[in-house]
């Protein structure tokens, strides 16, 4: 197998340049500064572990390359490795949270623990001496501690507790080395030691130091624990503190037991306090002889058995230490050791050479605000490895002719990488606010950026200085920036719901930007800002989409100083919110625009007219499409074929164009489980470039879209994938429904009684629509089928200049299926509207008058008459409308009221509605 002969290294080895993926992750740019970095490999080889989001980064820093351990779906929240390097354990927090256990040489996933803890996750793990046991502590409230053996193939864990709530969140835990019976773990104010073993009748954990530590326990203040460690001597264990103490523990009657005797437990107490430094440990461990600290001034500290200090290392560019990790190849001893006390190397007789060795190891700091370095123990030598965004990395853009990337964060740092050879070029640092987002102009001459603060820079885009004085017009955070076709008008957006414009000036001969115009065009958050080119001239064109559904269309020649013109504003939606927009590819005479929804549909509008010309199912993988952008075609791709680019809540994907509802030519992976802020594409189309958000990290995919073309081809042609979306496919017994209620709709329309011959055809008229979609359970509003009509009403108009005025069944399926709601009709869909028009009646439930019920149905939204009311209210109800005059009716009431007073209750509820008006049945 290839764990079998897997060798250090080998991993780099693999062929990368062949993909089986649409979207190949390539490169991942920052790591989680919260979890430890691993030294795998030191020397010739620097090779490190680190996490990324969901991904697992093994990086060979010399040779600069990269390898993905993928896997999880949920952000990784903790991980360990082996004391031997080869097995690496990393768990999540989120829905179906696992474990697995990795094979660092060969990057295979060798144990994947399903259901751990698939309610919350975890929040920390270890793995013992002799890589056998694991230890995990769940994220919950109630916490809970299992053992497992990862060696069995079970998904149960040896032993398991929970833990009483009131010691704190332990999120810390670590065994004994010297026996993989026990282990350790402590939150912020509490340490407990663990003692378990697995009999034959039942599994069981016990922890020993079951109770409440206080203040009055030390006799002096000792802060907040951060990590516990064994003492080598197995006799005692240590805990260090925000106040810089090591609180010590002493083991009564310890021993290593072998696992088939069953283990006294012993007593553990603290002995004292010792006070090491005045600035807070962050860092506790033990390395063959010695003890290790590392603090938040980035201090490391090396301490011999008695806790006498043996060496220092510092330097004053090194933040709050994160974590330590040591070479496990030994470098050349050292003639003087930076800061060591040499008289404690020379009096020991026992330990002297432990020491030494553990003195010449190299090592890898990792901090908290997420910068890399490497030590070498030989010299005062802190070679910088990397140094990442501290906050949210919101804003990226690409170089439109040169294959660079530009990156903003929320803590002010810049960096622009050259992402072929990966390399990284030049930064800066705003020390005002955080970086919103960036757009390069179209020749790349310039780099401009929007500002958590509201200003806006524009910036050169090599050397990132500064061109012109910041503008300070928006009030609210700069949300979106772009650049017209000929760089002459800058475009902002802001959360205020304002649009800002500036344009491009000469002043004394030379090009500078100043102000023009904004105005708040909106009500609600601005989804995007979109310029393009006037179709009878090469003007710029502007365009802002808000979640208030509102287009609008701004005049820019005629704009003046201070006065943003705007020329229309049309509602794109009637119940929908529009979230992204973006210009469609030229692939017929008519030119249109194109929207996604948060109701997974994509829709195509006529430039000029802005009338909707095709609903289109879009891609349905879990959240609806957040921003946009159609794909640069490469040297190499098909000249007729064009490709978007998307990104959901967490996803990123490709979508052949023409968009038509097919759902095989889509596809999309988890790039940012904690949600994609943004996306960006190179100018030859070979890469995407996806940013994390408050993961701090952004990553590099390789676009292959080859595989894409042959998914598609794999789902068949013409109308295969739409019948495997209708409820039992093709063969199923909804399309033989449908089937006839479109040859029923046919024999209508010639007439039911008529004896003259039976004309079959193959259409039905367009008015027809309506009726069949309503038999075969889609109930589109009066705005739904106009769309639907007009669609295709005007399907060929622009190549023919006729109107269709029939439809065919294929035709039908496609419309029925690209139409009507992607995930159903749910209950909690009305319930929601029940919670917005109705009110609390005296049981609690929320109910709608009688009364307000008939009078919204008359005068809000699409408004129905009187008597349409009543038709709809009779035949929903089943009643027959009785004759003015009968004998069973000497006071018979006219309209809707006929039924109100037997039929509708005085206060209905959702759930009355649904069931005894509608009539439609209610999921469980």
């Amino acid at each position: 197998s290839m764990v079998w002969a897997a060798t250090p290294g080998m991993l780099f080895r693999k062929n990368r340049d062949s993909s089986f993926y649409p979207l190949d992750l390539s490169w991942v740019f920052g790591y989680n500064s919260s979890l430890a970095v691993h030294s795998l490999m030191d020397g010739e080889d620097r090779v490190l572990l680190y996490v990324s989001s969901h991904t697992v980064v093994i990086h060979d820093i010399l040779q600069n390359r990269q390898s993905h351990l993928q896997g999880h779906t949920n952000v990784i929240s903790c991980l360990c490795v082996s004391e031997d390097k080869r097995w690496v354990v990393t768990a999540d927090q989120g829905p179906d949270a696992m474990i697995i256990v990795w094979d660092s040489y060969s990057g295979v996933p060798v144990r994947t623990i399903f259901q751990s803890h698939s309610e919350d996750g975890l929040c920390a793990i270890a793995i013992s001496q002799d890589a056998k046991y694991l230890v995990t502590i769940s994220a919950a409230t109630v916490q809970k501690v299992c053992v497992w053996r990862w060696t069995l193939l079970t998904g149960e864990p040896t032993c398991s507790t929970e833990l009483n709530p009131e010691f704190g969140y332990q999120d810390y835990v670590i065994f004994n080395p010297q026996n993989p019976h026990e282990f350790v773990s402590n939150s912020k104010s509490q340490v407990i030691f663990y003692l378990w073993w697995s009999g034959q009748i039942s599994h069981s954990l016990h922890s020993h130091t079951a109770w409440l530590l206080s203040p009055q326990t030390f006799k002096c203040l000792v802060g907040q624990f951060s990590q516990s460690v064994f003492h080598f001597n197995n006799t005692q264990a240590l805990t260090g503190t925000s106040a810089g103490k090591l609180v010590v523990w002493d083991m009564h009657d310890p021993r290593t037991l072998p696992e088939e005797l069953l283990p006294k437990p012993h007593g553990v107490t603290a002995t004292k306090v010792v006070a090491m430094q005045e600035e807070s440990l962050t860092v506790l461990q033990v390395l063959d002889s010695c003890i290790v600290t590392g603090d938040v001034i980035g201090q490391v500290k090396f301490y011999d058995g008695q806790l006498r200090l043996l060496s220092i290392y510092s330097h004053d560019k090194v933040g709050p230490i994160q974590s330590i990790s040591f070479s496990t190849t030994l470098c050349d001893a050292p003639s003087a050791l930076p800061g060591s006390r040499q008289p404690f190397l020379t009096s020991w007789s026992d330990s002297s050479n432990s020491v030494s060795l553990t003195l010449n190891r190299n090592f890898i700091l990792s901090t908290s605000d997420a910068t890399m370095f490497h030590v070498a123990t030989d010299s005062t030598k802190f070679g910088r490895i990397m140094t990442e965004a501290k906050k949210a990395v919101n804003a990226i853009a690409c170089h439109p002719q040169e294959p660079l990337v530009a990156v903003g964060s929320h803590c002010g740092l810049l960096k622009v990488w050259e992402y072929k050879q990966t390399q990284y070029l030049v930064s800066r640092i705003f020390t005002e606010a955080g970086i919103q987002c960036l757009s390069y102009d179209p020749e790349g001459h310039l780099l401009a950026a929007g500002f958590t603060d509201g200003s806006v820079y524009i910036l050169d885009a090599i050397s990132l200085q500064s061109i012109c004085e910041e503008f300070q017009c928006s009030k609210g955070p700069v949300t979106h920036i772009s650049f017209s076709h000929d760089s002459k008008y800058l475009a902002t957006a802001d959360e205020n719901y304002s649009v800002t414009v500036y344009k491009r000036v000469l002043q004394n001969g030379s090009r500078c930007w100043e102000h023009l115009a904004g105005l708040v065009s909106h009500y609600k958050p601005i989804r995007g800002i979109l310029f393009g080119l006037h179709p009878d001239s090469n003007e710029p064109r502007l365009l802002s989409l808000g979640e208030d559904r509102q287009l609008v269309e701004y005049d820019l020649n005629s704009s003046i100083k201070d006065h943003l013109v705007v020329t229309h504003r049309d509602r794109l939606e009637q119940v929908a919110v529009p979230l992204c927009l973006t210009w469609y590819p030229q692939l017929s005479t008519e030119s249109f625009f194109l929207t996604a929804n948060n109701c997974y549909k994509m829709k195509l509008y006529n430039t000029t007219t802005k009338m909707c010309r095709k609903t289109l199912l879009g891609p349905t993988y879990g959240s609806p499409l957040e921003k946009i952008q159609i794909l640069p075609r490469t040297s190499s791709a098909d000249p007729q074929q064009y490709y978007l680019v998307y990104i959901t809540k967490d996803k990123v994907g490709l979508q052949m164009l023409p968009v038509d509802g097919n759902p095989h030519k889509s596809s999309a992976f988890i790039c940012h489980p904690d949600g994609a802020a943004d996306f960006a594409i190179s100018h030859d189309g070979r890469y995407v470039f996806t940013a994390g958000g408050r993961e701090r990290t952004f990553m590099k995919w390789k676009v292959n879209l080859h595989a894409l073309d042959a998914a598609a081809f794999l789902g068949g042609e013409d109308l295969i994938p739409f019948y495997n979306l209708l409820d039992g496919g093709r063969e199923g017994k909804f399309f033989r429904e449908l089937e006839d209620y479109f040859y029923y709709v046919q024999l209508c329309s010639q007439g039911i009684k008529t004896l003259e011959t039976r004309q079959v055809s193959t259409h039905i008229p367009l008015e027809e629509i309506p009726s069949v979609m309503r038999a075969i359970g889609f109930y589109p509003s009066e705005e739904e089928i106009e769309e639907m009509i007009n669609e295709v009403k005007f399907s060929k108009y622009a190549d023919t200049g006729e109107e269709v005025t029939k439809i065919n069944l294929d035709d039908f399926i496609k419309l029925y299926i690209n139409h009507r709601p992607a995930l159903g009709l749910s209950m909690q869909t009305i319930q929601r509207a029940f919670q917005v028009l109705g009110y609390d009646n005296k049981k609690g439930d929320k109910v709608i008058d009688r009364g307000d019920f008939l009078s919204l149905l008359q005068c809000r939204g699409e408004q129905m008459t009187e008597d349409e009311l009543a038709e709809c209210l009779i035949t929903l109800l089943g009643k027959r409308p009785r004759k003015e005059g009968s004998e069973l009716d000497t006071h018979p009431p006219t309209g809707a009221a006929a039924l109100t007073e037997e039929d509708i209750p005085a206060e209905i509820t959702a759930e009355r509605f649904v069931a005894d008006i509608l009539g439609l049945p209610i999921a469980e």
